[in-house]
């Protein structure tokens, strides 16, 4: 299935997903969020339980960045190494440009990592 999409969708994709999660955090919490049932004893109690439950949009965002990050390497890779092997006289230069778009999607997916920790 991976290798009848190109990889510039998949990047498309992660990068739409990592603008939905960065944009709209608090309304996609506030939709995931169960209305609290449990009674607090005290103040303290009722914040933990608050923010417990705010804890799990940020690990989703997490996870889909480091999967689409993962993905879109490793796609890259693949191609480089299958261009290699078509034409090895240019490996050097394919090397380079896989290197870079490698750097690129890497730093996509640290930019989605640090807006999902900033939450």
């Amino acid at each position: 299935m991976l290798r009848t999409l190109r990889p510039a969708t998949l990047l498309k994709a992660f990068a739409l997903a990592v603008l939905v999660f960065a944009a709209a955090p608090d309304a996609a919490s506030a939709q995931l969020t169960p209305p609290v049932v449990y009674e607090a004893a005290d103040v303290d109690e009722a914040e933990t339980v608050a923010s417990a439950s705010r804890v799990q949009l940020p690990a989703i965002g997490i996870g889909l960045a480091v999967i689409g990050g993962g993905l879109g390497i490793g796609l890259c890779g693949f191609a480089a190494t299958g261009a290699m092997a078509r034409q090895p006289e240019i490996a050097g230069q394919i090397q380079t440009a896989m290197l870079i778009a490698a750097v690129l999607i890497e730093g996509a997916t640290i930019i989605g990592l640090a807006f999902c920790l900033a939450v």
